[in-house]
């Protein structure tokens, strides 16, 4: 399949993803004021293409996040290793009161004209503590990454995340990996540290952008939609019937 890409034919992973996991409580079509119990669901915007490429397609996958050293990241560790998923924890230790914490969605899905509900805990969230030289990039692709992928969610978690977004970025360039951003815009995690709108802003998510891409102008185009907080096309790799990364090469 020719898709235009140069896409290395082996390596020890297919598709490595670096983003928050978190954990949704759901207590399905019943609103949270109602509800006496809740499904739980693991899953992360960067985090959910390497779980769909490992289950659905049977590919090689990674996922760089932070990690809890407490029983709710136990839980999320163990859906992660049940979706075939290599992880890259930094890991943090927790306090037993205060965290650092796993990330906590709260969705209910809504039923007839009520609308599905979605709001979030990410207070003192330990992924929104990664920052530059948490991981050790250089052993990671020099094992062989095929494909690199992160995204606009996990960029919003702190001024440091989008900061180890580009240097993850070019060193998965410097290292062949096709490299992949997921322009997902979400206002209420950018406006709690203050950068929503701002030229401020605007800085990080160019140099994620242009990270990820070779055409400046796409980029630049991309960057000044998102600052006018703009409707943002979404670049998804979603469960389709063929994956867009083809199997490695066989000897």
């Amino acid at each position: 399949m020719n898709n235009g890409l140069t896409i290395p034919a082996n390596g020890a992973l297919d598709f490595l993803s670096l983003g928050a996991l978190v954990h949704r409580l759901d207590p399905g079509v019943i609103p949270f004021r109602k509800a006496n119990h809740c499904d739980i669901h693991v899953s992360g915007g960067e985090f959910n293409v390497s779980a769909n490429l490992s289950d659905c397609f049977r590919l090689k996958t990674g996922v760089a996040s932070a990690m809890v050293d407490y029983p709710i990241g136990d839980l999320i560790a163990e859906r992660v290793r049940a979706m075939g998923v290599q992880p890259f924890y930094k890991k943090f230790k927790h306090d037993g009161v205060r965290g650092p914490n796993m990330a906590t969605v709260y969705s209910d899905r809504g039923q007839g004209v009520r609308a599905p509900v979605v709001f979030y805990n990410r207070s003192n969230e330990a992924a929104g503590q990664l920052k530059k030289g948490d991981f050790d990039w250089n052993q990671i692709f020099g094992a062989g990454v095929r494909w690199f992928h992160s995204g606009g969610i996990f960029a919003a978690l702190s001024e440091t995340t989008g900061e180890l977004i580009v240097e993850a970025m070019q060193a998965a360039k410097k290292a062949g990996a096709v490299t992949s951003f997921d322009l997902n815009y979400r206002q209420k995690l950018w406006d709690i540290w203050g950068s929503s709108g701002t030229s401020g802003a605007a800085s990080p998510r160019r140099s994620m952008c242009s990270a990820a891409s070779s055409s400046t102008s796409t980029c630049s185009s991309a960057t000044r939609r998102i600052s006018r907080r703009a409707s943002v096309s979404k670049v998804r790799m979603s469960r389709r019937s063929r994956s867009s990364i083809p199997p490695p090469s066989t000897p």
